[in-house]
C-alpha cells in the first residue's frame, strides 16, 4: 500500500480473530522488500498466531534471516497452510499447528512438537490475539472478559511458559502488546488491559531472566491492517481506519516485522525490558 492509498473497501467478518484470504485488499505480510542478513541463522522459533497478520509477516521475515519456525493458529487452516509454504520457499522447515493458544496443554503440545521438530528453541513470539468491541463497560459480558485474557493474556504465559525450560544463553521473547496498553481504547476496555497486562509481564519477566542471559521485550504496534480489522469493527470503522495517525494511513505487517527481527536478534544484545512501537507517529509515554 503506497501512503496515498488511505482506506480500506468496507468490508466486516465475524470470525474471530480473521481470515486474511477472505480480506481486501490482502496485507503485505511477505516482506518481499526485506533485505536479509543472517541474524537468525541456524536458529528456531515458535509463532503463535503466525497464520497471518503481524505473525505471518515476523513467520517470513524471520525464515529470511534463517530461522526455522512453528506458527501456531486456532482454525483458519488456508492462511495457515500459505504461511508455511512462504516459510519452505525461503529454505526454511516450517511446522503448523492447529489449537487454541488459550490451552495450557496445547501451548505444551505445541512446544514439544517444534523442538521435536527442530532439535531447538530459539525464539518465542506470543503473538496470538483477540479484540471485540463493546461501547459500555457496564454490559461487558463476564465471558467476553474471561475469554479475551485467556487468549491475549493466559496463551502468553502458558507458550513462554512451556518454553522456557528449552531457552538457552541468548534466547529471546518477543511480545506482541499494543498502542492500547499505553493510551487505552474506549472501545477495547479489555483487550486494552490485557495488552498493558502483557506490557507489564514483558517488563517483570524481563528482570527474571536476566541473570540467565535470556532477553524479553515486546513490540506495541499502532493500527495495522490485519484480519483482526475486519473481524472486529463494522464496515465504516475499517474504512476509515488507521486515518487518524499523524501518518495519516495504518500500517502492513511488513512494517512491524523489523522490529521483531532485531529484538530476536543479537543486535538486540543490551537491550532487554523494553518497547518498540511501529505505531505511524504517535507519541506514548
Amino acid at each position: 500500500m503506497s501512503e496515498q492509498e488511505q482506506s480500506f473497501p468496507p468490508q466486516h467478518q465475524e470470525h474471530q480473530p480473521g481470515i486474511q484470504a477472505e480480506m481486501t485488499p490482502k496485507p503485505q505480510a511477505e516482506a518481499k522488500s526485506y533485505k536479509a542478513a543472517g541474524k537468525l541463522e541456524g536458529k528456531a522459533a515458535i509463532i503463535s498466531g503466525g497464520d497471518s497478520g503481524i505473525g505471518e509477516a515476523v513467520a517470513v521475515a524471520f525464515a529470511k534471516e534463517g530461522a526455522d519456525v512453528a506458527i501456531l493458529y486456532l482454525d483458519e487452516h488456508q492462511d495457515a497452510e500459505r504461511v508455511q509454504e512462504l516459510v519452505e520457499n525461503e529454505g526454511r522447515r516450517c511446522i503448523a499447528l492447529s489449537g487454541d493458544i488459550g490451552d495450557e496443554a496445547f501451548c505444551a503440545e505445541a512446544v514439544r512438537q517444534a523442538v521435536k521438530a527442530f532439535g531447538r528453541l530459539d525464539i518465542v513470539v506470543p503473538n496470538a490475539a483477540e479484540q471485540h468491541v463493546s461501547k459500555n463497560f457496564a454490559e461487558l459480558p463476564t465471558a467476553q472478559i474471561e475469554r479475551t485474557f485467556r487468549t491475549n493474556v493466559y496463551g502468553a504465559f502458558f507458550l513462554v511458559r512451556a518454553a522456557l525450560p528449552h531457552l538457552k544463553e541468548g534466547g529471546s521473547i518477543v511480545i506482541s502488546t499494543s498502542i492500547t496498553a499505553f493510551r487505552g481504547s474506549p472501545d477495547l476496555v479489555d483487550y486494552s488491559a490485557t495488552k498493558g497486562a502483557l506490557l507489564a509481564f514483558t517488563r517483570a519477566l524481563a528482570n527474571q531472566l536476566v541473570d540467565k542471559k535470556i532477553r524479553v521485550n515486546c513490540v506495541a504496534p499502532g493500527p495495522i491492517w490485519t484480519p483482526l480489522i475486519p473481524a472486529s469493527f463494522d464496515e465504516e470503522k475499517v474504512k476509515e481506519f488507521g486515518q487518524n495517525t499523524p501518518m495519516g494511513r495504518p500500517g502492513q505487517p511488513d512494517e512491524v516485522a523489523p522490529s521483531y527481527v532485531f529484538l530476536a536478534s543479537d543486535d538486540a544484545s543490551y537491550i532487554t525490558g523494553q518497547t518498540l512501537h511501529p505505531n505511524g507517529g504517535e507519541i506514548v509515554a
